[in-house]
């Protein structure tokens, strides 16, 4: 992935033109569109009960947001609470059933998302939305590339946008050999070059690495300066803390405050979005309770694959949740994609109950009892455009087919319909694509194959990724709903107060190769950092939890 540098002053790339058509030439200057005045700022978008209904679902109820120039106005909620529809409103994609919308004072009414590019919104979702094929430049001026096209022309013009933005891309590169980081630069620049006053920012940081995610905010914080409005959607409340002037916390479709990150703390915050407190977010961990951890279920021995993991052994015993931790780029999920036989390995042994089961592939990593809820769930855990009811059954077709291979539906619909009951999962029925759901609910059709599957082994590759918070805790319940089973746990997370929140043990990876274990009682950010980077002793041996 390509480095990424933090936000030099406003450049010339984006200075108004003296004249003539502002389509290629990078556009006016943001802060001059857009200058508050001496009073204070000027409002760019208040909006005003705002109602809208899907069928019988009443997805916002009477919802206040306004968002200032220079201004970054944060909007949390949990997944279903209206965030969405409140963007795509904002953005023209819907329009609201009742309430008013107004950009300084003139009313106005987003019909379509042209409407709003035309008063300079701009969208920018989590997954961007660029043509891969074309080149960085081509994608920036997408919407207004001429019949005649002077590429010299339009790479200048988009290195100028880019570098005013801190960032050196060749505007000729494919956006397809693009790092997550790059895109959403592009995405930036490409909003910029239609002279944007107002960026919607969704999730902008949920594919990122901590150290691009940080640049990103580089990028939002100059444009605040340039005096460009954002609002900012994020489940990530560390950031919202980091980056917002306000935060609007919206619950079931209404607003349930608006307040400064300096009145709040984030367990205020976690309160106004679900009625409970963070200590509340994790359930108990076993290794201090009541349940005692069984024989040693899972053994992996020297596991190796040259220039990803060098000799990893481990165990987990029955009812434990060993978290792996580590820095970006330390090896975790490498480790997993080999126990998992998803990727080839160079030497290595798995062992389940003592039994050798090492799978030479995921059809035999399914058939030994190991189930992996991935990294990436969009590409490799769900398959969007199918059904929850498709979805959940497919790592244990046998469990609802007859002899001759032809499935059962009606026991399949009543497999599906108990696990989504006992999974919590909200959708309007089993037979919705999985493309239709939130995050979250996602999430937990995933799970949902891998409860239906039985296995004894399940790894959980960063679970709660770009799950609200309400949806993490019962993500959590799940787990160690699992762990009591008696069935073996590895939670990879780079959520350090996740794996401190759940884990019995928490093995530390570093270059590939196991650093060590910490025992609840050295639970600490600082110290799994720390032992990743080396600089900590080994600590506990393989399987040395408590009972």
């Amino acid at each position: 992935m390509a480095a990424l540098t933090g936000i030099p002053a406003p450049s010339a790339a984006v200075r108004a033109p003296s004249g003539g058509r502002a389509a290629l030439t990078g556009g006016p200057s943001p802060s001059a569109a857009v200058r508050a005045p001496s009073g204070g700022r000027a409002a760019l978008m208040a909006l005003h009960g705002i109602h809208k209904r899907f069928g019988g679902i009443h997805a916002l109820r009477g919802v206040d947001f306004s968002v200032e120039a220079g201004q970054v106005h944060a909007l949390v909620g949990e997944n279903g609470a209206g965030k969405s529809t409140m963007m795509k409103i904002i953005a023209g994609n819907y329009p609201p059933d009742a309430g008013t919308m107004r950009m300084g004072d003139e009313a106005i009414c987003l019909a379509t998302p042209q409407d709003a590019i035309r008063r300079g919104i701009a969208l920018i979702h989590q997954e961007t939305a660029l043509a891969p094929d074309l080149s960085v430049a081509e994608n920036v001026f997408l919407c207004q590339l001429p019949w005649f096209l002077r590429r010299a022309d339009i790479h200048r013009r988009a290195a100028r946008l880019i570098e005013g933005l801190g960032f050196h891309i060749a505007p000729g590169q494919p956006v397809a050999q693009l790092s997550a980081a790059q895109r959403q630069v592009v995405e930036i620049a490409k909003a910029l070059s239609l002279n944007a006053k107002l960026l919607v920012l969704d999730e902008p940081t949920a594919l990122l690495s901590p150290a691009d995610a940080r640049r990103l905010l580089d990028i939002v914080r100059g444009l605040q300066k340039r005096g460009v409005g954002v609002v900012y959607i994020s489940h990530r409340l560390d950031e919202v803390f980091d980056i917002a002037d306000r935060i609007t916390v919206l619950k079931d479709g209404q607003t349930a405050g608006t307040v400064k990150p300096s009145d709040v703390n984030i367990d205020g915050l976690i309160k106004l979005m679900v009625g409970r407190p963070l200590a509340a977010m994790f359930p108990p961990r076993r290794g201090e309770h009541r349940v005692t951890l069984g024989a040693v279920k899972l053994r992996v021995t020297g596991m190796t694959r040259p220039g990803h993991t060098q000799g990893a052994s481990f165990e987990v015993r029955a009812g434990e949740v060993l978290g792996i931790g580590g820095l970006i780029g330390s090896g975790r999920t490498e480790l997993v994609r080999l126990i998992f036989g998803a990727d080839a390995r160079a030497s290595g042994r798995v062992e389940i109950d003592g039994i050798d089961v090492t799978p030479q592939n995921t059809r035999q990593a399914v058939a030994a009892g190991i189930g992996l809820v991935p990294e990436d769930r969009k590409t490799q855990g769900v398959i969007l455009s199918m059904s929850i009811q498709i979805n959940s059954t497919l790592a244990n077709l046998r469990a609802v087919s007859h002899r001759l291979g032809l499935i059962k539906r009606r026991h399949e619909r009543a497999t599906v319909s108990a696990l989504c009951a006992r999974l919590g999962v909200k959708a309007r029925s089993i037979d919705a694509d999985v493309s239709s759901l939130s995050g979250g609910n996602q999430q937990k059709v995933v799970l949902a194959k891998w409860f239906h599957a039985q296995g004894q082994v399940l790894i959980f590759d960063e679970p709660t990724r770009g799950v609200d918070v309400g949806a993490k805790a019962e993500i959590y319940t799940l787990v160690n709903a699992l762990a009591a089973e008696g069935k073996a746990i590895v939670l990879v997370s780079c959520d350090h107060q996740e794996l401190i929140g759940m884990c019995d043990r928490i093995m530390v990876m570093g270059d590939g190769r196991i650093r060590g274990y910490l025992a609840p009682a050295q639970y600490s950010e600082e110290n799994i950092v720390a032992m990743s980077l080396g600089l900590m002793p080994p600590g506990q041996a393989p399987g040395s939890a408590g009972a």
